[in-house]
């Protein structure tokens, strides 16, 4: 009989025991959050000191000077970016940003309308995701020209597979039958008004 008890009352101990050991367990993963059910969280990923695309305070920019085609004009590119040629026009590049340089004859200059009527239908077949057009008349060093800014998706990067969304600011110059078009384009979240305000500024006949 003693030992009856005895063994009725080590099981009532052990359930008594993991009870407590429940309540516990249940108590701090309620506060720390890492209860079963609480998915695990890896390490964050450690904070660029630009976002993606930001241009360096520090860049330098040089004078391009076309040498083939019309030559007739001066435009200054971020210094060390790749150029390649594309389609008739010169690009320059580094990373998600790029400067591209087409030119064109025309016999009138183009106006808000015309871009309107003509560039962006053009623009919303070729850009995947062709979005938020605005066309308007600024002014630069040069004299008046006309900004058509949008927004689209980038081509899929062939590494990763990642498509970036980009804004793109295009600059029509025209002068004497001779347009040139000056597009600038970088990710929607990076901070390259002052980059390209030296850009577009710096263009300039010859």
């Amino acid at each position: 009989m003693s030992y009856k008890r005895n063994s009725a009352g080590l099981v009532a101990v052990t359930v008594v025991a993991a009870v407590i050991a429940g309540c516990s367990g249940a108590s701090s993963g309620a506060h720390s959050g890492s209860g079963a059910t609480a998915p695990v969280r890896a390490n964050p990923a450690p904070t660029e000191s630009n976002p993606p695309g930001d241009i360096p305070d520090n860049q330098v920019f040089v004078a391009y000077r076309p040498t083939g085609g019309f030559t007739g004009f001066t435009v200054k590119v971020p210094e060390g970016w790749a150029r390649t040629g594309k389609g008739g026009a010169t690009v320059f590049t580094d990373k998600l940003n790029s400067v591209t340089i087409a030119t064109a004859s025309a016999s009138t200059a183009p106006t808000v309308t015309s871009v309107k009527n003509s560039v962006v239908p053009q623009l919303r077949k070729q850009v995947p995701k062709f979005a938020s057009p605005k066309v308007s008349q600024v002014t630069r060093k040069a004299g008046p020209v006309v900004l058509l800014t949008y927004q689209g998706d980038s081509a899929k990067d062939p590494v990763t597979g990642k498509v970036v969304r980009d804004a793109f600011e295009r600059y029509a110059f025209y002068r004497q039958g001779h347009e040139v078009d000056l597009t600038l384009s970088g990710p929607v979240n990076a901070d390259n008004v002052d980059p390209w305000r030296i850009v577009s500024d710096s263009f300039a006949w010859r």
